[in-house]
């Protein structure tokens, strides 16, 4: 690992003010972000990445590097949820470890947009259709957490609305965004991307700025939360990204992905969501506690990945 590009990752401004949001928090400042403004800059960064993915996927066709990479995506997004579960189910009951392992199946589109712009630093060229395989990774383990959940817990009784959970699972409106402006992106190409310009590209790194401030303001909520699940939850929390990344840049290898990519991807691995699937948890299995799978993949992942996993993955 690198110390230069440790350093150099956190030394960029929207790291920065992820430092200064947990700052704000510890030193009890009044610091707050009204909640509307988070929520849309959310929705403009799913936007704008979405749609990006759609030109650059445009510019690249598809041929048998995008489909292999789609497809390691979904494997990737279906198997974590698989070997996490059992892991967790060592000191864990059944609705924790399946919505634990749903979380870290799925991914963090924030850190995601935070590898893509080290990247850009390093000026290391990545593909667009990266983000089709972002999109696609979102929903498979909320789907197999659910599966867990209802294989291992059917002696309780519990009955699942299955149109509900497809529902949310794919038309939830993190998904249904990013694979609509993908969707646009292909359709208008070069041509839209000239248009959106301005407002997809030269505003994304300003939005992306604000948002991790307020991503720090959560995070550091968060971390009283940690006291409840312990030294084992929270070595999960840095050791399991660790081995997703690792099994992630094996498959990288094997299908021969560029080293942006394959950073990329690795990160999509390592990460877990803290928007969709604790939405989805929080609908259909309320019998997991929020604040397990919610402070172990914002207050400890998040972090941990944006500081010292992105260069250690590279």
């Amino acid at each position: 690992m690198d110390a230069n590009l440790i350093m150099s990752n956190i030394l960029n401004p929207p790291v920065l003010f992820f430092f200064l949001g947990m700052t704000a928090v510890l030193v009890k400042s009044d610091l707050e972000i009204p909640p509307p403004i988070p929520k849309l800059f959310s929705l403009y960064l799913l936007l704008a990445i979405g749609f990006k993915g759609g030109v650059e996927l445009t510019k690249s066709g598809i041929d048998q590097q995008v489909v292999l990479t789609i497809l390691a995506a979904i494997i990737m997004a279906c198997v974590v949820p698989l070997y996490t579960f059992f892991i967790l189910r060592i000191k864990l009951d059944t609705y924790d470890s399946a919505a634990i392992a749903a979380t870290y199946g799925s991914i963090s589109a924030v850190t995601f947009i935070t590898a893509s712009a080290f990247l850009t630093e390093l000026g290391m060229p990545f593909d667009g259709f990266m983000v089709a395989a972002l999109a696609l990774m979102e929903s498979p383990a909320i789907i197999v957490g659910l599966i867990l959940v209802n294989f291992f817990a059917r002696d309780e009784k519990r009955e699942f609305v299955w149109s509900e959970v497809l529902r949310d699972a794919f038309l939830n409106s993190s998904v249904f965004l990013l694979v609509g402006s993908l969707l646009i992106g292909v359709l208008t190409g070069e041509h839209g991307w000239e248009v959106l310009s301005p407002f997809t590209q030269q505003m994304f790194y300003g939005v992306l700025t604000f948002f991790l401030l307020d991503m720090g303001l959560v995070a550091a909520r968060r971390i009283k939360d940690l006291q409840k699940t312990g030294v084992f939850l929270i070595s999960f929390a840095i050791l399991i990204p660790i081995l997703n990344a690792g099994v992630g840049l094996l498959i990288a290898k094997a299908i021969h992905m560029s080293q942006g990519n394959a950073l990329l991807f690795a990160v999509l691995c390592a990460s877990a969501s803290y928007i969709a699937v604790p939405a989805a948890m929080r609908l259909t299995v309320p019998e997991a506690n929020p604040s397990l799978y919610v402070s172990t993949a914002l207050a400890v992942t998040f972090p941990f990945n944006i500081i010292v996993g992105i260069p250690l993955y590279l």
